[in-house]
């Protein structure tokens, strides 16, 4: 909550001190979009927010937002940034690319080894679908589902389903996506609170962590790969390059590939990303009404994905006897943000009981919430591509 309360006092401060300045009201909009940029880098590097993804756009927000961007080849016909955004934005190959980075990065194990975490990471996705109802009365419905798939606490999926839907708030929800999931330590700890008990927080659950094979590792992306790409088939290209990159950590024959996967490719497409998403953050199309209105939307989405998995943990522990409840706190840990999310509540169990162990059981249900969110996103597809 301290941090909340510094970044919305800087946000003030910087508001205030662009009001005060005597400027040409035209170049009002561009000293805002410079301050906003500037946020985001202290945010980088002060706060340690995401800062591979948040540096760039910050920067680039600065860059898009100069007197002579149009003419000085940043945003025209020929500027680099648009080149890059029409290469691997527009196309969704940059978010693609990322997803094997992301895959290469995951271990199933304590999913595999625990498979019913899985129905928490599908439960997790509630507020995607909530916040598509609240934003479907303000926005047409297109852009109601990008921004209701902030929800997925993934960033890549949402500049994947908002480049596809042609939004036209694309940075809007980019910067609330990747602001949010760095805020997941804050967020969700009062909302994990609110709807538990102590008593709640304080079960224990016993670890029975299965000897997961080298085959089960092999077949689990490719069986995977294959069950999203009938069910939801918009969601196959999404979860194909997911489960490609951790057939490549897994397979045991790749493991320089796997490595250059999870460092260099993440981090350079990561890189490549914010800067040129930054091409949307001019201030004609962000300081509007309704950027305010999706930045609200889209912390809706992340309280109601918590919510969602804690409440059906809730649910699900009336019907099962003492000593075989879960700890409803790992349903909040069915979200995206990995592996953030399975940290905080490990470290919320420690609180209430420092024996209380939960890591592996949350970390199964994160990355149980990394498949869903993106089999998620392909639904969005499937029921709004083609409006």
């Amino acid at each position: 909550m301290e941090i909340l309360l510094e970044i919305w006092s800087k946000i003030l401060a910087l508001f205030d001190a662009v009001m005060q300045m005597d400027v040409p009201d035209e170049i009002l909009p561009m000293i805002v979009m410079w301050c906003i940029g500037g946020l985001l880098i202290y945010l980088a590097i002060a706060k340690d927010m995401e800062p591979t993804l948040l540096l760039p756009m910050g920067f680039g927000t600065i860059l898009v937002n100069l007197p002579l961007a149009l003419t000085e080849g940043v945003i025209s016909e020929h500027g680099a940034i648009e080149i890059l955004y029409n290469a691997g934005v527009a196309n969704e190959l940059f978010p693609l690319l990322l997803f094997i980075g992301i895959g290469a990065m995951i271990d199933f194990g304590p999913l595999l080894s625990n498979p019913k975490l899985m129905i928490f990471g599908a439960a997790a996705q509630f507020g995607i679908f909530f916040t598509l109802t609240v934003a479907s009365l303000f926005f047409p419905i297109n852009e109601a589902a990008s921004i209701a798939i902030i929800g997925a606490a993934d960033g890549p999926t949402s500049i994947f389903v908002a480049t596809a839907l042609n939004s036209q708030y694309i940075g809007a929800i980019i910067v609330a996506a990747y602001s949010y999931m760095a805020l997941v330590p804050i967020v969700q700890p009062p909302v994990i609170k609110l709807l538990t008990t102590k008593k709640e927080r304080k079960i224990r659950m016993k670890y029975e962590g299965k000897a997961v094979s080298k085959t089960t590792r092999i077949l689990f992306p490719i069986v995977v790969s294959v069950i999203a790409g009938v069910v939801s088939p918009q969601s196959a290209v999404l979860i194909g390059f997911l489960m490609f990159g951790n057939l490549i950590r897994e397979c045991g024959v790749l493991d320089s590939l796997s490595e250059t996967a999870q460092k260099v490719l993440a981090n350079l497409v990561t890189i490549l990303l914010g800067i040129t998403v930054a091409r949307n953050m001019n201030a004609d199309a962000f300081l509007t009404l309704e950027t305010a209105l999706i930045l609200c939307l889209g912390l809706v989405a992340f309280i109601f994905d918590t919510a969602g998995g804690v409440l059906f943990a809730k649910f699900l522990n009336l019907f099962l006897p003492e000593g075989k409840k879960f700890n409803p706190m790992i349903g909040a840990a069915g979200i995206s943000a990995f592996p953030m999310s399975s940290r905080v509540v490990h470290k919320l169990g420690l609180e209430e009981d420092n024996q209380n162990f939960l890591l592996m059981h949350a970390t199964g249900v994160n990355v149980s919430g990394q498949v869903a969110s993106v089999i998620a996103g392909g639904m969005i597809l499937n029921f709004f591509g083609s409006n």
